[in-house]
């Protein structure tokens, strides 16, 4: 205890109170400085940004190339994105975020599904045999993939493993998408080295499931089921809903009458139901609701 009292006789307390006070107001300068600062130059965030967020889907997927719905939605108010980036936002909010934005209704308003072009699969062949880590992303390093068809689906599931909702599966060596499930994200879109993976309208009855350019000729030695670019599909809609671009049919959704012809006349069945379970002809289904 003496030896405690002895320091304590050694210090100036007088100097001790001043160190402690200059520190202490110090302190309350700096705090007065960061808030002076921080008012002054604080960037005021457009509040169009929140708004257009509260109307976004929420799933901050980063299928829009951004950083989740915040990011999407700065990005739309500074004129650097395009709505139609996300697919998974209903139409009434894109209405909305357009009127926010000042900007007409971009593109088709009908809300859209994922699904593949193309339905080799097993039946295309290969023209190598791939050792390896599986996924198609890699696999198309080496000579574009181990498919003989250049725009074949490989089957090996980077779209798989790129969905959040579980709406993707292989089988048959190729990839399908579960419409019932789909909330048209984008990014298998994305994932898929071939680019295969398409939106069509969730209205759509039947969709394309090969995506060759090449002649009936050329697909024919690769592939039993890729199309054959025959027309017949074309000849038979009777709305004029099918042509072929570049040996490739291509529907347009807003004269298809779901009718089946198109189906029900391709020689290589490579036109397909979008909801898989259907099984009587589109006619007949549309006639009985």
């Amino acid at each position: 205890m003496s030896s405690l009292y002895c320091i304590g006789q050694d210090i100036n307390w007088a100097s001790f109170g001043i160190a402690i006070a200059i520190m202490v107001g110090v302190s309350l300068l700096m705090g007065v400085l960061i808030l002076l600062i921080s008012k002054f130059c604080q960037v005021k965030e457009d509040p169009r940004i929140g708004e257009i967020e509260k109307c976004l889907a929420g799933a901050n997927c980063g299928a829009c190339g951004f950083p989740g719905c915040a990011g999407f939605a700065k990005a739309l108010v500074e004129g650097k994105a395009s709505l139609s980036a996300c697919g998974q936002t209903p139409t009434d909010k894109r209405i909305e975020i357009s009127n926010i934005l000042g900007v007409a209704v971009e593109g088709n308003a009908e809300p859209t599904i994922a699904v593949v072009a193309c339905c080799g699969g097993n039946k295309c062949q290969d023209k190598y045999s791939y050792q390896g880590y599986g996924d198609c992303v890699s696999q198309n390093l080496l000579a574009g993939g181990r498919k003989a068809c250049e725009v074949g689906c490989m089957g090996s599931g980077s779209c798989v493993d790129a969905c959040p909702y579980n709406c993707i599966e292989c089988y048959d060596g190729y990839a399908h998408v579960d419409p019932d499930l789909c909330r048209s994200c984008g990014l298998c879109i994305k994932t898929c080295p071939k680019r295969l993976i398409k939106r069509v309208p969730v209205s759509a009855k039947v969709y394309v499931a090969c995506s060759t350019e090449c002649r009936g000729k050329d697909v024919m030695t690769k592939c039993q089921a890729g199309c054959i670019a025959c027309g017949k599909c074309e000849r038979n809609c009777p709305s004029g809903a099918i042509h072929l671009v570049n040996n490739v049919p291509i529907i347009d959704y807003s004269k298809c009458v779901h009718c089946g012809k198109c189906l029900e006349g391709c020689p290589r069945h490579c036109i397909k139901y979008v909801h898989p379970q259907s099984e009587q002809p589109l006619a007949e289904t549309e006639s009985a609701k």
